[in-house]
């Protein structure tokens, strides 16, 4: 493949120019390694090599002035703000910051668009004033005070400049302003080069007066673009180039140079559907594992359309992939250190008077980074704290909390003292000073824990975090204005801009890259992610302060020039690849969810004739790793857990567990996992049922062998709240449940009581004879499966039994929504085929139980009570028969013998050795 440098090369080469006379200036700096790479190839002789340079660096050459970093620029404007405003409406940094990022950017456009800053400013004054123009009404202080911040921004715009150029820094506009300024002085200083403009699109009118000037002088200027896109008026790729042939005076005597026919080439081109980020990057890798087993890669580029998506592709990059290339370097702010102060900050930010949020707590404590730093002598520290949260439902943890865990008294792997000062301090009582020395404090901690040998990327990454905090530390000693919530500001925006650079060759293997970066750039094989509308374009967002209308009469891009330097970008990158793989997410609930690029519909409807193009919505597969995820075998160590298990006792809702996922049956029931956060600030569902079936057993157990009678029901309705306030109190406690979301719960707790006494209420009424049996039975009972050689039992717990008019019913309590359907068998073979009748399976299993005892003959009827569908009443198991009215709710030795085939099917599936545990 030809790619576009090379032609270029190839033009330059074909004048026999002296190339160390030559000096190139490209959109970024990404394109100038290649085209170095380009020239050394072609060389057949020893000469100095041209200047490369970006248009960024160019104008900067030119002007004298350097490029400042946003953040630097935004302490610099404050300054600019506080001189200019009286004391009474100054802002502090952190509200000021919110706004003037904004102004800033359209600053830079203004300067980059040369447009007259007192004119449009002026304009936009008058706009405001006349937003708040009112025929008969006086303005309030408020809206004066807006109006003159309109007024205001001129003056500030003129005292930033002027500051800036006299330091020699500036903003990007302002740099191109000066650019200007100085460029009939720079051309005629170096008017022995030869200079040569290399794959530019969309210009602004600083770029277009500067390089209109140096073609006036002898340049030569190379467009990448396609016949198709030029000679199409409609095609929003050539839109700004067919703008350039049109007006510039120098295409009235040269050519339009270098316009392609490689577009309308053979390619085949794949759009697929995947749901998720996720899955986009593991279908890549998958993609990316085929394309090896094929030949080299150095011809491929994986595009990210979402930056975001570069730690689960570098994830889903198989492992056999070895030389890959990350153009600009990994962003910090994705390493796992990033994650662990931005959970520092957060329990920093959020101290209540010596105490923390437990989650807060939690997020820093069990970070995979602060295992190292926190276990010390083999003590699991980390472990022991969080089991400690949970066993003892704290939810705002405090100092007692931490020394309790932390020091460990006299035992070996007490954190030190200094150490836990740092982790846990009350950032009221310190200076933003102190709060960044002790983030300094935390990276000397984190280098001592961490051994050079065995973690030198880790070491990599605090480097740079030392190297950040050391300058928060010196532009708070220099402006003196950072709280602790602009503190956090200001070290996100300088994470941002970091990136650890990895050594290796920059022009080898796979290349991945964001979009911007691949211009000028050509690749055999495109592997494109994120191909969705509000990514590819980006829509129309974009902060600004100026109004459409005005952006529109001064020339200022608006949304539909950048759209169409999206269509530009995207159609080069296709330009001359040969496979094309274009990945969009399918995933509607995603904030770019289901709606693919109008790029790739643009494709598919106007598809050039040798464009093979194919689409498919795909599912992405992650080939399983060696100790497999997605099945587990039972060795001899698990099938010993599995008869520990059996012999404990099957439950009811345990095996409806391995019935809808036998994974989660394994995790859950064979390992025990629990989740280490499930602390309840709130009260839960699981939480809420606990309650409510204590407080019935509260008022029904004194009741058991009694004929349920109406007085009965008065004296429960009078004791039932004070029951669940005490039983509230015990389940969560000291927990305030007098407000927010446990108050909703509490009153919920006791409209479930109310109306379900208002049942029984009214079954008496009716005229039915209720006799209250036993309340709260545990049951544990052995049960013979054929196959299985070791002990089986079947545990549980009864809600209530009772006689009604004479018959025995067994009743299962249930907070949640059941609806009569799922306790209604179509055939008895569903029970062990899904989740859809694991309610019918769990009474059946209850029923089994508690029958195998002679105190409780058959036949007898199984129901549930639904406290969130009560209206229902008492929802009994039923088998169907033939036609859809004809139910029976009798449960005999019949019934049993159904369903215990269903039963012993279940469980020697779990017993057998030879059928491992899988994902359902």
């Amino acid at each position: 493949m030809k790619t576009f440098l090379s032609e270029v090369v190839d033009a330059v080469l074909s004048e026999n120019r002296d190339t160390s006379h030559i000096t190139f200036v490209l959109p970024g700096k990404r394109a100038g390694i290649f085209l170095k790479k380009e020239l050394q190839s072609r060389s057949t002789k020893t000469a100095f090599a041209p200047e490369i340079y970006s248009i960024e660096e160019f104008v900067q050459e030119i002007s004298g002035i350097r490029l400042m970093s946003n953040i630097q620029l935004l302490f610099e404007f404050y300054n600019i703000y506080r001189d200019l405003t009286p004391g009474e409406q100054q802002e502090d940094f952190n509200s000021f910051s919110r706004w003037a990022q904004t102004v800033l950017q359209d600053f830079n456009e203004i300067d980059r668009y040369l447009i007259p800053p007192e004119a449009i400013f002026s304009h936009l004054s008058a706009i405001k004033e006349m937003d708040h123009w009112y025929l008969s009404e006086e303005k309030t202080p408020l809206q004066q005070q807006y109006i003159r911040f309109w007024d205001t921004l001129g003056s500030y715009y003129r005292a930033l400049s002027h500051s800036l150029v006299s330091s020699g820094n500036g903003y990007q506009g302002l740099i191109y302003r000066q650019t200007l300024r100085h460029l009939e002085a720079y051309t005629t200083r170096r008017s022995d080069r030869h200079f040569i403009f290399v794959g530019f699109n969309a210009l602004n009118n600083a770029e277009t007066t500067i390089i209109q000037e140096f073609l006036r002088k002898g340049a030569r200027i190379y467009w990448d673009t396609d016949k198709v896109f030029i000679d199409d008026t409609e095609h929003d790729a050539g839109l700004f180039m067919r703008q350039y042939q049109k007006n510039w005076r120098y295409y009235q005597e040269h050519p339009f140079e270098k316009i392609s026919s490689h577009f309308s080439e053979k390619k085949n081109i794949n759009i697929i559907g995947i749901p998720g980020k996720t899955g986009q990057a593991m279908y890549a890798g998958n993609i990316l594992s085929s394309l090896q087993e094929q030949g080299d890669l150095s011809g491929t580029a994986l595009i990210l359309g979402d930056e975001a998506l570069l730690n689960p592709v570098l994830n889903a990059i198989p492992d056999h992939i070895t030389g890959v290339n990350i153009t600009g370097g990994f962003p910090l702010a994705y390493s796992p250190l990033a994650s662990w102060f931005r959970a520092f900050f957060r329990l920093m930010e959020n101290e209540n008077s010596g105490t923390w949020y437990y989650q807060h707590v939690i997020h820093l404590i069990s970070h995979p980074v602060s295992g190292t730093l926190l276990n010390r002598n083999g003590r699991d520290t980390v472990s022991e704290f969080l089991k400690y949260i949970q066993d003892n439902n704290i939810v705002f943890v405090t100092r007692e909390h931490l020394d309790h865990i932390f020091t460990g008294g006299e035992q070996e792997g007490a954190l030190p003292a200094e150490l836990r000062a740092l982790l846990f301090f009350s950032p009221g009582h310190h200076t933003s000073d102190e709060v960044i020395q002790k983030c300094i404090s935390l990276t000397e901690q984190f280098r001592e824990a961490y051994s050079p040998q065995n973690n030198p990327l880790f070491l990599e990454y605090l480097f740079h975090f030392h190297e950040i905090f050391n300058q928060l530390l010196f532009f708070n000693k220099t402006y003196q204005v950072l709280s602790l919530s602009a503190l956090t500001q200001v070290y996100t925006e300088l994470l941002l801009q970091q990136t650890v650079d990895f050594q290796g060759e920059p022009l080898e293997g796979l290349q991945v890259m964001g979009v911007l970066e691949s211009r000028n750039l050509d690749f055999d094989t495109v592997i494109l992610t994120s191909a969705n509308e509000g990514n590819l374009p980006s829509g129309k967002s974009g902060n600004s302060f100026i109004p459409f209308d005005l952006k529109v009469a001064y020339g200022l891009p608006t949304y539909k020039e950048k759209d169409a330097i999206y269509a530009y970008h995207f159609y080069r990158l296709l330009q001359r690849a040969r496979k094309i793989y274009l990945l969009y997410n399918t995933d509607a609930g995603s904030f770019d969810g289901a709606e693919k690029s109008r790029f790739l519909q643009q494709l598919t409807t106007f598809s050039q004739p040798l464009h093979i193009t194919t689409e498919k919505i795909a599912l992405a597969q992650a080939a399983p790793p060696p100790s497999g995820v997605s099945t587990v075998p039972k060795t001899p160590s698990l099938m010993e857990a599995i008869r520990q298990h059996a012999e404990r006792g099957f439950s009811p809702t345990s095996l409806t567990n391995y019935i809808r996922n036998p994974m989660e049956f394994y995790q859950q029931s064979v390992l025990g996992i629990r989740n280490e956060y499930d602390v309840e600030e709130t009260i839960a569902a699981n939480t809420l049922g606990t309650i409510v079936h204590d407080t019935l057993e509260d008022l029904y157990k004194p009741l058991e062998g009694t004929v349920l009678k109406k007085k009965h029901i008065a004296a429960m309705q009078q004791e039932a709240e004070s029951l669940i306030r005490k039983n509230f109190a015990a389940v969560y406690q000291g927990g305030d449940f007098s407000r927010g979301k446990n108050l909703l719960s509490y009153e919920v707790a006791k409209r479930y009581l109310k109306n379900f006494l208002k049942l029984e209420q009214k079954r008496l009424e009716n005229g039915d004879t209720i006799r209250i049996i036993a309340v709260e039975t545990d049951l544990r009972i052995p049960v013979r499966v054929p196959g299985v050689a070791f002990p089986v039992y079947l545990r549980g717990k009864v809600d209530r039994v009772e006689e009604i008019n004479g018959t025995l019913r067994f009743i299962d309590y249930k907070t949640g929504r059941v609806d009569p359907p799922e306790l209604e068998l179509p055939e008895w073979e569903v029970l062990s085929s899904g989740e859809k009748y694991g309610k019918a399976f769990q009474l059946l299993c209850y029923a089994y139980m508690l029958t195998r005892d002679p105190s409780y003959p058959l036949p007898v009827e199984a129901a549930i009570i639904s406290f969130k569908n009560l209206q229902k009443g008492f929802l009994r198991f039923a088998k169907k028969g033939a036609s859809r009215s004809d139910k029976n709710h009798i449960i005999s030795e019949e019934t049993f013998e159904h369903f215990t085939t269903q039963l012993y099917h279940i469980i020697s599936e779990i017993c057998n050795p030879d059928i491992p545990f899988s994902d359902r």
